[in-house]
């Protein structure tokens, strides 16, 4: 039985996370890795987490239904309203990004000019586009450990987590596999389905199985 072993630098210091999205999917991740890094911590891990989330939406009346935002935050970024509540919450300094992850971004785990930092990319996305352009972010030249794709739609759904093919993944049997090689079919943009719910609250509750 082969057993996986998490890369050893994750172990040895503090664990920065990219959380790309926080809609429905990515809202309920983030608010979860508060409380993973209290964990981490407590069991005498050096840093814990240090977690950057990146949306560039703002709140919609629909958001209010179906994700955790209040009416009288309408108007505002996403990704700047809920880290700044877990931040205020948990006594943390995480980050926001308020903006779209554009395609031709470098994700890397060191300092890298404007490009983002992240040993770990949780990726929380609704499109095909969307899903291809992480991968492109954190594959070749990028140095990130490990990228969990999250998703679903309207009758289906996934969690994979799997080691990017780049420079600090390199080629081996016991490669974990991204969500993007094991299903090329949900990082093809040429196959995104505009039927999908996504602007009525009421449509998308009522076709969403939970």
């Amino acid at each position: 039985m082969e057993i996986h072993r998490i890369h050893p630098e994750l172990l040895e210091r503090q664990a920065r996370v990219l959380v790309v999205g926080c809609g429905g999917t990515g809202s309920s991740v983030v608010a979860g890795l508060p409380y993973l890094h209290h964990y981490v911590v407590a069991r005498g891990h050096p840093g814990g987490l240090h977690v950057t989330v990146i949306d560039g939406d703002t709140i919609s009346p629909t958001n209010c239904v179906r994700q955790p935002f209040a009416r009288s935050e309408i108007g505002l970024n996403k990704a700047i309203v809920l880290v700044n509540r877990l931040n205020l919450f948990w006594g943390l300094k995480w980050e926001a990004v308020p903006a779209h992850l554009r395609s031709g971004t470098f994700i890397s785990r060191s300092y890298s000019g404007d490009d983002l930092r992240a040993h770990i990319v949780i990726g929380c996305v609704d499109t095909r586009a969307a899903r291809a352009t992480i991968r492109d972010a954190v594959g070749k030249w990028s140095t990130v450990s490990y990228w969990l794709d999250v998703g679903n739609n309207a009758d289906s759904g996934q969690f994979i987590v799997g080691e990017p093919l780049n420079d600090r993944n390199r080629k081996s049997r016991l490669r974990l596999r991204t969500a993007g090689e094991l299903f090329p079919e949900i990082v093809d943009p040429n196959l995104e389905n505009d039927g999908e719910p996504s602007c009525s609250a009421v449509e998308s509750l009522e076709r969403q199985l939970y």
